[in-house]
C-alpha cells in the first residue's frame, strides 16, 4: 500500500504518511522496533510539514513514537512526545474528547512505570471521566482504563505510597475496596 500510494500520490501526501505510520505500527506489533522507528519518524516529519505542528494526525504520530520509545525503555524520550501529543489533542479536539482519554491513559502508564504515582493518578482519573461521560461505563475502552487504574492502585499499595495520592473520591473508594480484599 505504501509503494502504491507513493507512486500514485507522490511522496508528499498525507495518505503516504498514514501508510508509513501503519507499516511502522505493524513492525512495532511484531517487536521489530528498529524498522518501526524510522517509519514513525518519517510519518511524523511528513505530517508536520504537510498538516502543521498542531494537527491531530501529528499528535497521533507523536503518541505512536512515544509508545515505541516507552517499549524500548527510552522513557526520557517518550515523555515529552506524550506530553506534546496530549497538548495538541487538547487544542484540536477539546478536553472531553475520547482521544484525550487515550493520551492521558498512555502518559499515566509511563508515569506508573517511572513510579511517578502522583503524576499518573490525575491522568487516569481524567481518562476515566472522559470515557464514562462520552462512552459509558460498559464500553470496552472505559473498562480498559478502569482496569489500568485498578492495576495502578495495586502497584501504589504494594509500593507503600498511597500517601502521595489525592483525596479524590474515586481514588479513595477504590483504595478502600482494594484494601478489603
Amino acid at each position: 500500500a505504501l509503494t502504491l500510494r507513493q507512486r500514485l500520490l507522490g511522496d508528499d501526501h498525507p495518505a503516504v504518511a498514514t501508510s508509513l505510520n501503519n507499516l511502522a505500527s505493524l513492525y512495532y506489533s511484531q517487536g521489530r522496533y528498529g524498522e518501526a522507528e524510522p517509519l514513525y519518524r518519517d510519518a511524523l516529519t511528513l505530517r508536520q510539514r504537510l498538516l502543521g505542528d498542531d494537527h491531530p494526525d501529528v499528535a497521533t504520530s507523536l503518541n505512536n513514537l512515544a509508545a515505541l520509545y516507552e517499549s524500548q525503555g527510552r522513557y526520557g524520550e517518550a515523555e515529552p512526545l506524550y506530553l506534546q501529543a496530549l497538548q495538541i489533542t487538547v487544542q484540536s479536539v477539546g478536553k472531553d474528547h475520547p482521544d484525550i482519554a487515550y493520551r492521558c491513559n498512555n502518559l499515566a502508564g509511563l508515569y506508573l512505570t517511572l513510579k511517578r504515582y502522583a503524576d499518573a493518578e490525575p491522568l487516569y482519573l481524567q481518562a476515566l471521566q472522559v470515557f464514562y461521560q462520552r462512552l459509558g461505563q460498559d464500553h470496552p475502552n472505559t473498562q480498559t482504563v478502569l482496569n489500568n487504574f485498578v492495576g495502578f492502585l495495586r502497584k501504589v499499595i504494594e509500593a507503600g505510597q498511597t500517601q502521595v495520592l489525592s483525596d479524590s473520591s474515586i481514588t479513595q473508594a477504590m483504595l478502600r475496596q482494594l484494601s478489603e480484599k
